[in-house]
């Protein structure tokens, strides 16, 4: 026959023993949890802070654009607003040497391919020179250069052309010397000339070229 004493005591000690496990599971919960609440917190600021960084270089390249655009603007105002253009002509002027420099920059290397406008330049200047169109001759890739229009690097682009005209030797030779000294680049590759002084047919292969658009690559980035 068990004594009650005993029995009492390991009563006793069953529900001690019970309340540790109860105490230890808890307090080992608590910790896990503490422990993970801590590495997610630590991620979270982590990643606020990578955030604030790049913001604070965006913010920092931002000024730095700003202040370049002004004296961007300052230099473009200066470049545009001179008496006198680069070539001596009246920057308000309709002269073949007239308008502002800007203007002349971009008739100078045109940003789109566009070869009709080039025979009819080419036409103004043979007009000029005394001389008869016989022909005036190119490959008009517009087409294929549409995909050219712009880009982040943009270099120039051959447009070679060919054009035979008819009249007098000095004709030819004051269009050619034109056509080297022009506004616009203009490489003269070969002459080809028949006749005579006074009625001389010339063959003249050249090219010119445009540079597309420069294009502004914005993106975004992701902070991870």
């Amino acid at each position: 026959m068990a004594r009650p004493g005993i029995s009492t005591k390991r009563i006793l000690i069953s529900k001690a023993n019970s309340r540790m496990v109860v105490y230890t599971a808890v307090a080992g919960f608590v910790v896990v949890f503490c422990l993970v609440a801590a590495k997610a917190l630590a991620s979270q600021m982590s990643y606020q802070n990578r955030v604030i960084s790049k913001k604070k270089q965006a913010l920092t390249q931002l000024k730095a654009d700003l202040n370049a655009r002004d004296s961007l603007v300052n230099s473009y105002q200066a470049f545009v607003g001179t008496s006198q253009n680069v070539l001596g002509g009246n920057p308000t002027g309709t002269g073949d040497l007239d308008g502002n420099n800007a203007q002349l920059v971009l008739d100078a290397l045109p940003s789109k391919y566009d070869f009709p406008a080039l025979a009819t330049t080419l036409e103004k200047a043979i007009t000029s020179q005394n001389l008869q169109i016989l022909g005036i001759t190119g490959t008009d890739q517009e087409v294929s250069q549409g995909a050219s229009q712009t880009s982040t690097d943009p270099q120039p682009i051959a447009m070679p052309f060919q054009i035979q005209v008819s009249g007098k030797y000095q004709s030819v030779q004051s269009l050619v010397s034109f056509l080297e000294r022009s506004i616009r680049p203009m490489q003269v590759q070969t002459v080809e000339y028949s006749g005579d002084e006074g009625n001389m047919t010339a063959t003249i292969t050249a090219q010119t070229f445009y540079q597309p658009e420069k294009s502004l690559n914005i993106t975004t980035e992701v902070v991870k």
